[in-house]
């Protein structure tokens, strides 16, 4: 570059034998615009996209997870009979899984727990999702939420299925949904947390429900109302510890766009690809496009 600087400032060593001098003056300074440089940034340009592709560069993509383990945790507590989200919060989610589950690759192994006082496995992990549908159609409401457990036994279902791979640890997610606060159970939902961190297992969780929910119970002669809002802190901070997402979904649109969002998540893994082939074609392209402007710029006169 220097060289070149030089040499346009060099003086020529010819005599002028042209005494129209306001001519002279307009070739030149056609001359020096800026098209006299763009054919040399443009080599330049192109030698360093050829060493940076020389380089073997590559760059993090998103690509389909080939395998994984997904565990879907769901609350059936009493407080899922709230008629908040029609028709029940329970149906609700019932109806948004099972077609959740059907748009997930067929190499994922799926397994369910329900939980409400205690965490029960309703479903293994297994890449029969038939078998999970069923699961998920059988849940009905109990009493009590026990969140923490919930995770722990989430966390082993998931662990049961690298059972046979030769110790090799499939990726693996919690797919939690709760309507309310944690009223059972031995850990509490941050213990359970820790567990599934500890495993580098993430927790997405879905805080379903309004406010304004409520439950009806008819005891001796009377019907009791119980208020029974959603815990949407409790679930962030969970999500938050173990590297998941969480979401809140007030109707049944906002459950399906939150397991649509999360099947993104889990379906995708970033991945490093090379990108030399993609260097070397630009530099390849500058180069053209250099000695196209310096034929256009610099034409040789017979």
């Amino acid at each position: 570059m220097l060289g070149y600087r030089r040499l346009e400032r060099r003086p020529s060593k010819f005599a002028v034998r042209y005494t129209n001098l306001d001519v002279l003056a307009s070739v030149v300074d056609s001359t020096r615009s800026w098209r006299r440089h763009a054919g040399l940034a443009l080599f330049l340009l192109a030698l360093a996209t050829l060493l940076v592709g020389f380089a073997r560069p590559s760059m993090m993509r998103l690509a389909d997870r080939e395998e994984a383990t997904i565990v879907l945790v769901i609350d059936v507590s009493g407080s899922m009979q709230a008629e908040d989200v029609e028709p029940t919060r329970l149906e609700a989610a019932q109806r948004v899984v099972r077609g959740f589950m059907k748009e997930l690759p067929k190499r994922f192994k799926v397994g369910v727990v329900a939980f409400s006082e205690t965490a029960e496995v309703a479903a293994p992990a297994t890449d029969d999702r038939q078998l999970a549908i069923d699961a998920i159609d059988y849940l009905y409401p109990q009493r009590g939420t026990a969140i923490g457990d919930a995770i722990a036994r989430g966390v082993e279902v998931a662990r049961a299925a690298d059972a046979g791979t030769g110790g090799v640890a499939r990726p693996a997610a919690l797919l939690l949904l709760s309507d309310g606060s944690q009223t059972e159970g031995i850990l509490l939902p941050q213990e359970g947390a820790a567990r599934a961190k500890s495993f580098k297992i993430p927790v997405y969780t879905i805080a379903l429900g309004t406010p304004e929910g409520i439950v009806e119970f008819n005891r001796f002669g009377g019907t009791r109302i119980i208020p029974v809002p959603p815990d949407p802190a409790t679930l962030r901070q969970i999500a938050t510890s173990t590297g998941g997402r969480f979401y809140e979904a007030e109707s049944v649109g906002d459950l399906r766009e939150a397991y649509d969002k999360m099947g993104s998540l889990v379906s995708k893994v970033e991945r490093k690809q090379e990108v030399t082939f993609a260097f070397l074609a630009g530099g390849l392209v500058l180069l053209l496009a250099a000695a196209a402007i310096a034929v256009v710029t610099f034409p040789r006169l017979p």
